[in-house]
């Protein structure tokens, strides 16, 4: 009964504080404070130091949650700046605290439809949990993609670097040049780290936070190159054509990999899914016959030996058929 009552709870508040975030009246209040500010800054003759604080102000009030409540609790959390550098690489418009508020929603509804069903506790603790991974999943398969997207018109970039340091273009016109060629993610990724230079940052400092941004090995190999040919000197062009032949080599590796653990990868995901699909199924054919399985104690503690096979045997079959390449 208590768990009912806090699902209840979660269910509600979940669905309140969405409807409160897609008003957006925090986000909305918040912008036209910021701009009568702004306003009165131009309209007044302010000194230079307090015209530094007010701009330095607005570049770190960076909102986490359109909820002023909920904006506050997840400035304070370690987690957060995690959560912020996840969508960005996502390349997602989502905040944290609409992040947190979809998979509170997600756990708390389909935890509490399972209770209500089977009156198994822990059955429907753990259905909430994997529902409630749902939207950190999705981020996590957008981020992979957006990553894979970026390392494949790597190698692009990089001959467009190398033709440009071969007629005379500096490191910094190379760069950007790349911005002005290469489409989104390898565009706008180049394009951060030429203005983060234009900018007054050094390059090591620039390399570095495109590594934060895009933390991909291929990236890594290439911030190191140019690293050591700043320091060492010597034809910084004939080192990226060679990075550019490792980064190919590479990924005619990784896809024979791909290719032969192909069957390996389907039969994971076969295994996996047949059991829930088998359920499902002969659950809508003879529920009566299906609901045993939560009606009575032997049902659920097979139940639980069947979930965590499935969990420990598709993790066996990620762990053989993954490859470092």
């Amino acid at each position: 009964m208590v768990l009912i009552i806090i699902l209840v709870f979660l269910g509600v508040f979940a669905v309140a504080a969405l409807l409160m975030a897609a008003s957006g009246t925090g986000a909305s209040k918040e912008s036209k404070q910021m701009l009568a500010r702004l306003d009165s800054v131009l309209a007044t003759n302010q000194s230079r130091s307090d015209m530094d604080d007010l701009l330095v102000d607005v570049r770190k009030n960076e909102l986490t949650s359109t909820i002023p409540w909920m904006d506050r609790v997840l400035r304070q959390m370690e987690v957060t700046p995690r959560l912020r550098r996840l969508l960005y690489q996502a390349d997602l418009k989502w905040t944290i605290g609409g992040l947190v508020l979809m998979s509170v929603t997600a756990f708390a509804i389909p935890g509490y439809v399972t209770y209500a069903r089977t009156g198994a506790g822990l059955l429907a603790l753990a259905v909430g949990v994997a529902c409630g991974l749902i939207p950190i999943g999705i981020v996590f398969r957008k981020r992979s993609t957006r990553l894979k997207k970026f390392e494949e018109g790597l190698p692009e970039a990089l001959e467009l670097i190398v033709s440009a340091l071969r007629v005379g273009q500096s490191l910094n016109s190379a760069l950007g040049l790349v911005t002005r060629e290469c489409p989104d993610p390898v565009g706008s990724e180049f394009r951060i780290t030429f203005e983060e230079q234009n900018y007054g940052l050094e390059l090591k400092t620039a390399l570095d936070n495109m590594i934060q941004r895009a933390p991909l090995q291929d990236l890594r190999i290439v911030v190191t190159a140019i690293l050591i040919q700043k320091e060492s000197g010597g034809n910084l062009a004939e080192v990226l054509e060679k990075v550019v032949e490792v980064i190919r080599e590479r990924f005619r590796l990784k896809r024979q990999v791909m290719t032969h653990t192909a069957q390996g990868r389907l039969t994971g995901l076969v295994l996996t899914m047949l059991p829930i699909v088998l359920g499902c199924a002969l659950y809508f054919v003879n529920p009566d016959m299906m609901s045993i399985l939560w009606k009575r104690d032997i049902g659920i503690k097979l139940l639980y030996a069947a979930g965590a096979m499935i969990i420990i045997g598709g993790l066996v079959i990620r762990k053989l058929v993954n490859m470092d390449v």
